[in-house]
């Protein structure tokens, strides 16, 4: 029988220890906070192993386990090597993400650094890999996640597979893996990266329309379309493989990408023209129940990756990359059409450079794009009578008017041949 009852125990106050007997004892802190400890000796070692407070463990229920830790040390076992046993929980992987980060802070003095670390893997890891327990984690779903940015962003993709593995580490130095981190051979397997330069090889605008012919002639399939909606859109890679259906509206007039998506981190709206609403209304006829990625990859759930554009760009004899379509885009924008500069920029969703100008602009010009953008489409998939109203006139996007040029000089033309431009 104990030394203590349940009103005794409502009784004191006074902080110290007050035994039960058979080694277990009630703490009082100085705060009057009351907590169980038992104390045994295991192989000549002494041990106070704690029980949990009294408001969540009962004096009942302090005396079983008291006594199950008793006969474990009397067998020679430490109760406290079976708790641990017990009581390790594997974390998920944005759970280690997490602590991990919380941990390594405290030595970092860049603030932008300290969010931009986080941030890369919710963006990027999160999606795949943040449910999944950090010991089930190995390289091939590793390079799955890398492989959707690894050509597209390559220096962010370098960072995250970095992070990736510093979690990974991390739980492994914390005993929630059996094995460190496998990214030495992450990286295998997956394309060599464009050089650090930023050039993307882009095909000649003047050879596009003839491209997205050959394109629209291949059979339905979601890359084909996220491609055709890539060219139509100038957006990049990863802005139309994670595209979603929420991100359109009703319409089919306007997508909103939203900042988290962005280069930027900041929402980029898109004017869709006839042609690329029809390019998103046959995604839709292949949507997939309970998926709303609107250009879905082959494992359900997922979406494509930069490789799976890429494969289908040299599938086609094209030495161009997916990226440089956007370059096609700006110099058929420079080319031929009047549109000022920074509409072609906005067009692109790329910052300004220059700091003062960038904080005194109050609009994304989206009328101007509209107009810009429709041009772009009848360029691409010339219809008839697009193809004869450009016969005669020249359009001119700023104004949104069409001038005649049958009698102007023509300037010269760029030669055909495939050049290398500056990436964006």
């Amino acid at each position: 029988m104990g030394k203590l009852t349940p009103a005794l125990i409502k009784e004191l106050t006074e902080p110290g220890r007050y035994s039960d007997g058979e080694g277990l004892l009630l703490q009082i802190s100085p705060s009057g906070g009351k907590s169980w400890l038992m104390r045994v000796q295991v192989n000549g070692r002494r041990r106070d192993i704690g029980l949990g407070e009294l408001r969540h463990v009962s004096l009942r229920d302090a005396r079983l386990e008291a006594a199950a830790i008793k006969k474990l040390a009397k067998s020679g076992v430490d109760p406290l090597d079976e708790r641990r046993k017990v009581e390790i929980v594997i974390p998920t992987f944005e759970q280690a993400a997490k602590r991990a980060h919380t941990e390594m802070i405290k030595g970092w003095k860049n603030g932008k650094h300290t969010k931009q670390w986080i941030k890369t893997l919710e963006l990027y890891a999160y999606p795949k890999l943040g449910k999944l327990k950090v010991n089930q984690i190995e390289g091939p779903l590793i390079r799955d996640v890398l492989a959707e940015i690894w050509l597209d962003i390559p220096e962010t993709a370098r960072r995250v597979r970095q992070r990736i593995g510093t979690v990974l580490d991390w739980s492994y130095a914390n005993g929630f893996r059996t094995s460190e981190a496998p990214m030495r051979s992450i990286s295998k397997g997956l394309p060599r990266q464009p050089r650090k330069s930023g050039h993307f090889a882009a095909l000649p605008h003047a050879e596009v329309p003839a491209f997205m012919k050959r394109l629209r002639a291949r059979g339905i399939s979601s890359s084909r379309l996220a491609l055709e909606a890539l060219i139509l859109t100038a957006v990049r890679s990863g802005e139309v493989r994670g595209a979603r259906w929420p991100e359109l509206n009703d319409e089919l007039t306007l997508w909103t990408i939203p900042a988290e998506r962005m280069k930027a981190g900041v929402e980029h709206v898109v004017p869709l023209s006839l042609q690329a609403a029809d390019v998103f209304r046959q995604a839709r006829a292949l949507r997939i129940k309970g998926c709303d990625l609107i250009f879905p990859g082959a494992t359900s759930g997922s979406s494509l990756s930069d490789m799976a554009l890429l494969e289908l760009v040299r599938g086609m004899d094209l030495p161009a990359t997916v990226h440089g379509f956007r370059s096609s885009f700006r110099d058929w924008a420079a080319e031929e059409t009047d549109t000022p500069r920074e509409i072609a920029e906005a067009a692109l969703a790329h910052t300004l450079e220059n700091k003062v100008e960038a904080a005194y602009r109050r609009t994304d010009f989206l009328a101007k794009r509209r107009d810009l953008m429709k041009v772009w489409a009848d360029f691409c998939v010339p219809s008839a009578k697009s193809r004869s109203r450009r016969s005669v006139e020249r359009t001119n996007v700023v104004a949104g008017r069409a001038r005649d040029v049958a009698t102007a000089p023509r300037r010269p033309r760029r030669t055909a041949a495939r050049r290398t431009v500056q990436g964006s």
